[in-house]
């Protein structure tokens, strides 16, 4: 169990005036736990309570730690288990809920009148994960590391008449010889117009002399996930204004970089970028945030956008990532991991981010 992350839960569950929690997220509970539980349909539920009256329900049939460290529920699959987790909970007060509880967990627990009421409680848990610890920090740099390593080779695969399917195919084989886990996202590899299109994955169209290569990737190691974004030219810059459109958006990555450090809003870190990009004319081709948090998801709660007025705070790691999109055209998309750290930031990547024609 960790005991200091289940503390600042607790913590931040007592500033939301709450004493109890269920959380039924299976990330979360790995990144409380240690424990790791693919419970498919089944209920798996961590109760916290103040008190420190903490246990954990998990079906006969996943296998537990030898000593799990925390007092373990077990169940069968035709037990009342939500009578058994209803029996747990202290009824006379609030209850905090997962907001990935399922409605058929969620339902029957509020029919049997478990709690005094039921709350998402889930930011306790979002804002603790989001200030990464030491052994966080080390794992992030040990996986970005990796996805750096990962990018040289992908460049080395983008040959004329190969396709995007056929490069997207080759990519987990390559992170595994590299020592990752796993893919982290499936890998988005663009040629020419379709750079532009939003979350776009992967098609059969083969590369030619003047395509633009956006290359959004990522892997997992140790259960933290890396994610970073490089955009190539294949053979020529085909136009002066991919390579104008490349320059700001490069522009806009070390703007918004610069400044980050404790105490600046995500909100100007968006704006930093953004005013670089509005004021050469494309603001209406910068079509999403800047960036979002990440750690053992890809897209972990937070962001860096127009919207967010929190302010930065040391461990968070978050991703910049500018972008001009020119529908039928071309894409650019430059993005890097960033950990701010006491008096600034660290990147986490440092595959080279000038322009590169293949």
């Amino acid at each position: 169990m960790r005991v200091e992350r289940i503390r600042r839960v607790l913590e931040n569950l007592e500033r939301m005036g709450l004493e109890q929690m269920v959380v039924t997220d299976a990330v979360s509970i790995l990144y409380l736990t240690d424990i790791w539980v693919d419970a498919g349909e089944r209920l798996v539920a961590l109760y916290l309570n103040r008190s420190g009256k903490h246990c954990l329900f998990v079906n006969h049939m996943f296998t537990l730690p030898q000593d799990p460290g925390i007092e373990v529920v077990r169940f069968s699959d035709t037990d009342p288990y939500i009578g058994m987790l209803g029996a747990r909970v202290d009824s006379g007060k609030v209850l905090g809920v997962d907001k990935n509880m399922p409605s058929r967990f969620l339902l029957p627990l509020m029919d049997q009148g478990s709690g005094a009421g039921f709350v998402n409680g889930s930011l306790a848990v979002d804002e603790a994960r989001g200030i990464k610890d030491q052994a966080e920090q080390e794992a992030m740099g040990r996986v970005s590391a990796i996805n750096d390593q990962a990018m040289e080779q992908f460049r080395g695969l983008l040959k004329e008449g190969v396709t995007e399917r056929q490069v997207a195919g080759q990519m987990k084989e390559i992170y595994q010889s590299l020592g990752a886990d796993d893919l982290s996202f499936p890998p988005s590899v663009c040629f020419g117009a379709n750079g532009a299109v939003g979350h776009y994955r992967c098609g059969d169209v083969a590369l030619k002399p003047g395509d633009c290569v956006l290359m959004d990737v990522g892997c997992r190691k140790d259960h933290y996930c890396a994610d970073m974004t490089r955009t190539f030219f294949f053979g020529k810059v085909e136009k002066e204004e991919h390579r104008r459109v490349y320059e700001l958006v490069l522009a806009a990555n070390r703007a918004a970089e610069a400044m980050i450090r404790p105490g600046v809003r995500f909100c100007d870190i968006d704006r930093a970028a953004r005013s670089i990009i509005e004021e050469a004319g494309y603001g209406s081709c910068f079509t999403h945030r800047l960036g979002h948090f990440i750690g053992m998801e890809v897209h972990d709660y937070g962001d860096v956008s127009s919207a967010n007025q929190a302010c930065a705070q040391a461990g968070q790691i978050f991703s910049i990532e500018p972008g001009i999109y020119l529908e039928g055209e071309m894409g650019v998309r430059i993005e890097d991991l960033v950990l701010v750290t006491e008096d600034g930031c660290r990147l986490l990547n440092s595959y080279s981010k000038e322009l590169e024609i293949l």
